[in-house]
């Protein structure tokens, strides 16, 4: 199992800075609106 995993690693490599770049702007924007009705 663990082989297939660093495999499947392997070759989305590209894609996985992606995602985790994609991953962190939705929780940036999850905490933005949470906060935003304290600052209206």
């Amino acid at each position: 199992m663990i082989q297939q995993i660093r495999t499947s690693a392997a070759r989305a490599g590209d894609t996985i800075l992606g995602d985790a770049m994609g991953a962190c702007a939705l929780a940036v924007m999850l905490v933005g609106a949470l906060y935003l009705p304290a600052l209206l």
